[in-house]
């Protein structure tokens, strides 16, 4: 599987379609990313599998496939990409840095768990956008949608809006319906089934 991916991506990834993209990505979780057996999740609960999208963002050939990717499901109005550090930070930078080879840069923003202990002590790093900013917030692995909601709470905090939360997985337990409850529309890459279900084929 390792041999295939290094080769979908030598050939592929220059002029690859969107359609061949999620293909490459989902071969990369399924390999690097997607483990079995006895887990606790940020949310607390317990679980029989695992997905650290880490695995897959800090590498460059996913970092580069994921930036695609979510850059091309950005709105047109979009000015910035957010998310709660640590799982979002390669996102929204992989995403910012396409967005400048397509010749339409949009900065990234990193959302603290806490604020900055000095300096400004701000809980935001990146750019100070204008009041009312479209800003989109990004997540690799939504569970109950709990982590994401933080960075829509502190982005709004300052006066920008979230109209949208885009998610590489789901892994389809209540984080959808959390978001819609909230108003926000959620969208992801790949739902949990998506994944398993390769990850057994292969």
């Amino acid at each position: 599987m390792k041999t295939k991916i290094a080769s979908n991506l030598s050939v592929l990834i220059p002029g690859a379609s969107l359609t061949q993209l999620r293909e490459i990505l989902l071969d990369l979780f399924c390999v690097y990313a997607y483990r079995e057996g006895d887990f606790v999740l940020s949310s607390g609960q317990s679980s029989s599998y695992y997905i650290n999208g880490k695995e897959v963002a800090l590498r460059a050939e996913g970092a580069l496939v994921i930036g695609r990717l979510l850059f091309s499901l950005l709105p047109e109005n979009t000015d910035a990409v957010a998310g709660l550090t640590l799982g979002a930070d390669p996102l929204v930078t992989a995403v910012s840095v396409v967005s400048a080879l397509e010749n339409r840069p949009i900065p990234a923003l990193i959302v603290r768990k806490e604020a900055k202990g000095h300096g400004t002590k701000a809980y935001i790093e990146g750019p100070e956008l204008k009041p009312g900013a479209q800003v989109v917030v990004l997540e690799d692995v939504v569970t109950t949608g709990r982590s994401a909601m933080q960075a829509v709470e502190r982005l709004e905090a300052v006066g920008y809006q979230v109209p949208e939360i885009i998610a590489l997985i789901d892994r389809e337990q209540g984080g959808e319906q959390f978001y819609q409850a909230q108003g926000l529309k959620f969208r992801a890459i790949f739902s949990l089934a998506e994944i398993q279900n390769k990850a057994k084929a292969t």
